[in-house]
Formats: C-alpha cells, structure tokens, sequence
C-alpha cells in the first residue's frame, strides 16, 4: 500500500520544463563532456608518445610504445575512474550530492594540467609521472558519474527524466568529439609551424624536439570545460529527495524547491517522520531486505555495464590500430609525427560525428517513448549483428575497395552503443535505487562497468596484436588478431542481451514508486502514520 507522496516531491515530479532544468543539464553534462575528453584524449597521442619516447636510432619503423606501457597508459585513467565511482558515490549518499560535487571538478582540473607537465629524466620516468596524474584524474572523474546521474534523477520530473539524464550522458559525444577537434587544431598548427618530413626520408626530421607539446597541450585543455563549470556547480543547492529522504530535513528542501520552482512549498514535517518510521526505508546495502527487493535490479546494472564497457573502450581506444590494419591510416614510416597525429584525429573525428554523437541523442529523443529496457536490448542486439558483420568477413573489409564499407559498419556499432546500452547504463541505476543507497548503487554499476574497460583496454591491446613473428620478437605477445578480437566482442555483447533481462523498465513512474520508498510495509510502517496523526 501506498502513502501520500511528500509534496515537494510530488512538485517535482509534475514540473513542466524549465529553465533550472536545462541549467542542471549543462552543469552537470560539462562534467561529462570533461570526463570523454580526458578518459578518450590519450588515444590520440600514444603513437606519439612512442616516437617521441621509444625511438631507437637507426629503426626502420618510428618508435612505439612497448605493450605494457600503452597498456598502462590507456587503462591507468580507467583503474582510478573505478576506485572514484565506488568512493564518491559511497561520500555521495553519507555527506550529500552537492558537498562533495566540487571536489571531483577540481581533481579533474588539477590533474588535467598536471598531466601535461608529465617530467622525468628518461622515457620511463615521463611515462610513469603520467601514470600518476592520470590515475587521479581518473579518481575525479570516477565521481562525477554517481553524482552527476543521481543529481539529475532527483532534479528531473518523471515525463522526462530519461531523457534529462541521457542528456547529461550525452555531453560525452561532444567531449569526444572536442578531443578530436582540438588534436586536428594543434597538429595542424604545428605542421604549419614545423613542417616535418616522412619517417622514411628522414627518421630524426620526422619527430621534431616541438611535437612533445602537442600531446601535452592536448591533455591540459582538458581542464578548460571543468574550470568553466565549478563555480556553478557549487551554486546548484542540494537535491530535495535527499535533503527530505535522507537528511531528513522537510523544511530545507522546501525552502530550495521553493526558489527554484518559484512556488510555495509547506515544509510537511510529518510526512518526513513517517518515512523515517517506516521500515521499508531503514535496511541498507549489506541486508537480506536489499537483496530480496533490489538483489537483482544491481546484478542486471551492473553486469550489462560490465559487458557493454569491454566491447565499447576496447573499440574507442584502439580505432587507431583498426584503421591502421585495414589501411585507412597509411603506415607509420609514410607520414611524420604531427601527420599521424592528424590522421588518427581525423579517423576518429569523424566516427564520433556519424555515429557517437548522433548515437547519444537519438536516446534523449526516444528514452521516455521507447523504454529504457527496448534500447538497451536493441542497442546490444545490433552491436552484436555488426560486431559479426564486421569480423566474418574481416578480410574482405580490409580490402582497399570496401574501407567506406567498413567505416560505416564500424560507426553503426557506436551509433547502437550510444543508441542503446552505453546510454541506459547510465540512466537506469540512478532511478531504481532508494535514495539514501542511489549513490552508493550507481558507484557500484559503474566501478563494474570501468572494471570492464579495463578488461577492455588491457585485454584487447594483447588480443589484437597480429601473429606476425617480428612483433613476438619486439616484445608483442602473440595474440588472436582483430578478425578473432572482433568475434569475442561480438559474443560479449550477445551476452549483454541476457543480462538485460534483470533490469527493470523505469519509465513513467516516479523514483519513490519504483524504489518502493513511499510503501507502507510491515507493522511498524502502518502504526507510523496512525501515531504521526494522533
């Protein structure tokens, strides 16, 4: 049985669209945007990072990062973005959204510039300086996913809610493809600058001493959209539900809503006892009353973000090593430094603009008509179809005459993440989970989901290496190949279908119904109210 909803809640669940609305959107999204451009930027520059640091004199291919280093630099981000979404989402349900929204900000900014001022006195010491920045930076970031998906939650009203908090998701397309733009902006100015021959006509002309500000301004302006963004970010007051819900403190959260809906809203002090009486609204993580009612809904989140994060970093990170095998990236010796740096920018500029980005908002635009669950199943059951369209037929897309053909399968696959499982990811654990624990649930799927971009950034860096016996002999150990890495992800994203299946639909209802919150359940529920009115 049902009790009356508290009215600030029910206020905002019937909000019309308003501006506060979108403010809330761009606040929280340009975290977002930050968070794409730090977490995707550093693929832009490993090929450089590997001529710079890794050239042997007399080579007759420009350097490259040995496996273990690009590894480490790829997934480093990854292992502190994991390690920020468990602790700040954990800080984020004990100390409140708002309190610990900033500190997240300010380690991107801090870290962002920092890694651009990457020292040492030999390669290992740069890489490893790097490792370190990045690793925090990714700690910072790691926190906004909580926080940002459960502020919105609980700003947003339950018509839209979906798409509000894709929205915010959503920034990420643009972070990406900021990155790009601003590697195709600095290289090119330093071409212009420094025009450099090919590697082949001269190996020491090829990389001159300035490109090793390319890939440091690259990282730094990463922190320019975070810096833009604090001071807002710290205006934004604390979200009703938890100032009501779990601070337990009615006369504070009407006093917000009340300025930012420009209504009057009574404090309803008692409604607030009762929840607190209630003791549906009292058990915690660790509990047989979570696992019963929620067990399942965080095994469902947490898989499906698991799975979709392999096959999805495994394909962002290293576009560059599949273009370069199917040819769409001339080979390393053919170009100089700053040229590659162009072309790979380039490449994935261009996927992000015909399928990441236009991927993302098709789920704002249909997330509240279609259901989360429809395009989260749909999103992986097309992955799945053009992950095997692509590594089936592997060799006949790496022939010169159907690279646009591969292109736009390869850009279809990003456009059904977006479109689909990458996005409801993201929405759905910050609306089935009772607000005291939304945060703490939330970290959880997404630390599962980094845990899976790592498998991915790892993992698939050794997978696809190719059979060649002079890559084993550099220190490549033999993998499968892209052809066979391309299957295992197709497999894992059939996979993701399955465990769709434990996820809830959450659209049209408000975040009280589905968590249960507003319920009288048990002796001690129903003899609150009676007491409370007496």
């Amino acid at each position: 049985m049902a009790r009356d909803q508290l009215g600030v809640l029910d206020t905002l669940d019937a909000a019309k669209t308003q501006w506060y609305h979108f403010t809330a959107i761009v606040i929280a999204g340009m975290g977002f945007f930050t968070d794409a451009y730090d977490l995707f930027s550093i693929s832009l520059v490993t090929k450089l990072l590997g001529r710079i640091y890794y050239h042997v004199d007399g080579a007759e291919k420009p350097g490259t990062l040995p496996p273990n280093v690009a590894a480490a630099v790829n997934g480093v981000a990854f292992c502190g973005t994991l390690a920020g979404q468990l602790f700040f989402g954990w800080l984020g349900d004990k100390l409140g959204r708002k309190h610990v929204y900033g500190i997240t900000l300010m380690l991107m900014v801090v870290c962002s510039i920092a890694s651009g001022f990457s020292f040492g006195h030999s390669a290992k010491g740069v890489m490893a300086s790097l490792c370190f920045f990045r690793f925090w930076l990714g700690f910072g970031i790691g926190g906004d996913y909580p926080l940002s998906a459960t502020i919105m939650s609980e700003y947003a009203n339950k018509k839209t809610r979906g798409a509000f908090i894709a929205a915010v998701f959503a920034m990420q397309g643009f972070g990406i493809l900021a990155g790009g733009i601003v590697a195709l902006i600095v290289s090119s100015a330093f071409d212009h600058a420094f025009k450099a021959p090919p590697y082949s006509v001269d190996p020491i002309a090829s990389t001159p001493s300035q490109t090793d500000y390319i890939w440091r301004i690259i990282l730094m302006f990463g922190a320019v959209p975070a810096i833009l963004t604090y001071y807002w970010r710290m205006k934004m007051p604390e979200t009703a539900r938890y100032t009501a819900l779990v601070a337990r403190n009615a006369r504070q959260a009407a006093e917000d809503m009340s300025k930012l809906l420009q209504v009057n809203l009574l404090p309803e002090e008692d409604k607030v006892e009762i929840y607190r009486g209630n003791a549906s609204n009292s058990f915690g993580l660790v509990s047989k009353e979570f696992a019963r009612r929620h067990g399942l809904h965080l095994i469902g989140t947490a898989t499906t973000w698991f799975l979709l994060d392999i096959a999805y970093y495994s394909s962002n990170l290293f576009q560059k090593d599949i273009f370069s095998a199917i040819g769409w990236i001339p080979s390393a010796e053919t170009m100089s430094a700053i040229q590659e740096v162009y072309l790979i920018a380039r490449a994935q500029t261009l996927i992000a603009l015909c399928g990441t980005v236009p991927g993302y908002w098709f789920t704002v635009l249909f997330i509240d008509c279609l259901g989360r669950f429809t395009i989260q199943l749909m999103g992986f059951f097309f992955m799945t179809v053009f992950m095997f369209a692509l590594a089936i037929p592997y060799h006949y897309w790496t022939q010169k005459s159907h690279r646009i053909g591969f292109l736009v399968m390869y850009s279809l696959t990003f456009f059904f993440a977006n479109f689909g499982p990458n996005a409801t990811t993201f929405v759905v654990p910050a609306e089935i989970f009772p607000a005291r624990l939304r945060s703490t649930c939330h970290g959880i799927s997404a630390a599962a989901g980094k845990a899976g971009a790592i498998v991915g950034a790892f993992g698939f860096l050794y997978a696809a290496q190719s059979k060649d016996p002079a890559k084993t002999d550099a220190g490549y150990p033999p993998g499968i190949g892209v052809k066979n890495s391309l299957i295992v992800l197709g497999v894992i994203n059939f996979f993701g279908i399955l465990f769709t299946l434990l996820v809830p639909e959450s659209k049209g209802k408000s975040l009280e119904e589905l968590t249960g919150e507003n319920d009288e359940e048990g002796g001690e529920a129903e003899q609150a109210p009676e007491a409370s009115y007496s």
